[in-house]
């Protein structure tokens, strides 16, 4: 595959189409509620398959190397981003824990549309990284109110505790993802069959609907963004990359196959603008949201869907070879 053709692929394009439209100003949307449809049926679809893919193939050491690699990944991502945002961005504790969470988290649309990417170029995941995917939600949230509540009142820091783990780890995105594995791993190929068509036939058609919506989205919320400054931009920018390469570099080194170690990294590279932000607002709502959300949304998921997939899922080729 060359390096050009992922950016004609119509999943890149809708992207792009719904960016232009934005950058336009012109008055193209997605209902919400469509929207959030779509989202869940992405979810769920992903999940199933992996769960299914799990199901037929039995449990592998790869997916106990790759659930310890997630986990690692998602605790320790958030130490270097925090530094780099309190040096180089200049941001208080409060903001820059709030965004270093969302580097160590995951984007589900990123890897879903990395998934269907490396899937073209013949070098498709392993169904267990979507276990991987689940299991990063989580603990880079508890790592980043760490790293800001280390700079606030004793007071303040309490604040939204006690709902806190709840919206962690009843957020409704790592419950249709983990709960549709499982039901892929209980149902199993014979089982799945007669749904498949829905969850296979359609998935590519309404990923592009779904990243047209959030092309429109990303471009907005960064033409909307106030805080945001070039050395924020620039970070956004430097913090996929260099997570992507560890990634890459983690997932070789257990012996994960090309796809899975190209997925590994683009979780790694991806950052969070779902679960995460949901948490902030609950138990940081001195931060900034239209600062993390700019940053992850508007940039650094527009720079992976373009450039970083691409260029993971070459690195990733480069290191098997």
């Amino acid at each position: 595959m060359s390096f050009v053709e992922p950016f004609l692929s119509p999943v890149i394009l809708f992207f792009l189409l719904g960016a232009l439209a934005a950058l336009a100003r012109s008055d193209l949307a997605i209902p919400e509620s469509i929207a959030k449809a779509m989202s869940l049926y992405l979810m769920a679809a992903i999940g199933l398959k992996g769960g299914v893919s799990v199901a037929a193939h039995g449990f592998e050491a790869g997916l106990i190397w790759a659930a310890l690699a997630a986990l690692a990944l998602s605790f320790f991502l958030p130490l270097p981003a925090f530094a780099l945002l309190r040096k180089v961005g200049r941001l208080d504790a409060t903001n820059a824990g709030a965004v270093a969470a969302h580097y160590g988290s995951v984007s589900v649309v990123t890897y879903v549309t990395a998934s269907e990417m490396l899937r073209i170029a013949g070098t498709p995941p392993a169904g267990y990284m979507v276990a991987a995917l689940a299991l990063m939600e989580t603990p880079a949230i508890v790592t980043g109110l760490l790293l800001a509540r280390r700079g606030m009142s004793g007071a303040a820091s309490k604040r939204g505790s006690d709902g806190l783990w709840h919206e962690v780890l009843l957020n409704g995105a790592v419950v249709l993802l983990i709960g549709s594995f499982v039901i892929g791993m209980i149902a199993g190929p014979d089982r799945f069959a007669p749904v498949a068509p829905v969850f296979e036939g359609g998935f590519r058609g309404i990923l592009c609907l779904f990243l047209l919506d959030m092309g429109l989205i990303a471009v907005r919320r960064l033409r909307d963004a106030r805080a945001l400054t070039l050395r924020l931009a620039a970070i956004a920018i430097l913090l996929p990359v260099l997570n992507g390469i560890v990634g890459v570099a983690i997932g070789s080194a257990i012996g994960l196959d090309v796809g899975s170690a190209a997925a590994l990294g683009v979780l790694a590279a991806s950052a969070s603008y779902i679960a995460v932000p949901a948490a902030m607002r609950l138990a940081l709502p001195a931060a900034d949201p239209g600062l993390y959300l700019a940053m992850s949304l508007g940039i650094t998921f527009p720079f992976n869907v373009v450039i970083g997939i691409p260029a993971i899922a070459a690195l990733a080729r480069m290191m098997a070879a």
